[in-house]
């Protein structure tokens, strides 16, 4: 299908903003990324289940995003369609101790709103720069905290076109990963279950957090976030500060001199540049220490 057939289709529907040819690095913490054929954003459940019907009932190929923290984007851009959940689809309730969020909610909005009711248990995750979707899609986690510990129901659509509603047993939540992944499901709403609290305190450590996280991560620059997993028994970072490798720099793309674990921005890094230094540390890392180290950042692109 060429684009100006892709085009033709989606110039009647209503699904939300539309947009055509949108530059990927305008929704990337990366700040890279070449144009999407097609960008929706839908502000509501209804329009988020139907432009994927949509997508999939005519065989256009489409991708799901948050607020695309954790993507790195060709430069040749994505094919098809991008569903972009974020603004417009990010309310948030809360009923006595439990936080009702839709999926396109900021991490750092729902932390705020927990500690304005006094509810501990999301600290960890109030820092972190994503949606809600994505990191119960990722089970994100810091400092000790996972999404799995708190989560208590996940509403998604599944690739039949129903929506379910899964408790925390059944999402299969593990380092990285859930069932989100692995059966290709879109998150649509979360429950999470916090307990009452005392406001100073959990306004205390969220500061301290948030202190910890400017100090020792290179937030001053754009990145996907922690480029590496953690492999088993180590930490990527010291793996790669071991190996020499701090401040290495390829062109525009350079492993964190602040926090190794981070390949950053420095100005106008290509996809290719990025690329290029991640297979660059793997090898070094693989070679020195026969540790694999697996990108946490998603690649995407055509």
């Amino acid at each position: 299908m060429d684009n100006k057939e892709l085009y033709k289709q989606f110039e009647n529907v209503d699904f939300g903003e539309i947009l055509f040819d949108e530059p990927m690095k305008n929704h990337t913490s990366f700040k890279i990324g070449g144009p999407a054929d097609i960008m929706i954003i839908p502000s509501s459940e209804g329009e988020i289940v139907e432009s994927i019907k949509f997508c999939r009932n005519n065989n256009i190929k489409y991708f799901v995003m948050g607020n695309g923290t954790n993507l790195l984007v060709k430069d040749s851009g994505i094919r098809g369609v991008v569903i972009k959940i974020g603004k417009g689809f990010d309310d948030i309730d809360i009923v006595e101790d439990k936080l009702l969020c839709q999926s396109g909610a900021l991490l750092s909005l729902v932390g705020k709103q927990a500690l304005k009711n006094s509810l501990r248990g999301f600290e960890f995750a109030s820092g972190i720069p994503g949606t809600v979707g994505g990191a119960i899609t990722m089970n994100a986690g810091a400092y000790g905290g996972e999404m799995k510990d708190i989560v208590t129901k996940v509403r998604v659509l599944d690739k039949d076109n129903n929506i379910l509603e899964l408790n925390n047993e059944q999402m299969d939540f593990r380092y990285r990963g859930s069932k989100v992944v692995d059966e290709g499901l879109i998150v649509l709403s979360v429950e999470f279950q916090l307990e009452k609290g005392n406001y100073s305190m959990i306004e205390e450590k969220m500061r301290d957090l948030a202190f910890q996280r400017k100090s020792k991560q290179p937030l001053e620059l754009p990145s996907g976030g922690s480029t590496f997993k953690r492999p088993v028994g180590h930490y990527a970072g010291k793996l790669i500060d071991d190996a020499g490798l701090r401040g290495v720099r390829f062109r525009d793309a350079q492993v964190s001199e602040k926090h190794c674990g981070f390949v950053v921005n420095r100005g106008e890094a290509t996809f290719e540049e990025v690329y290029t230094l991640i297979n660059t540390v793997q090898k070094i890392v693989r070679d020195k220490y026969d540790v694999v180290l697996e990108p946490e950042i998603k690649i995407i692109g055509d």
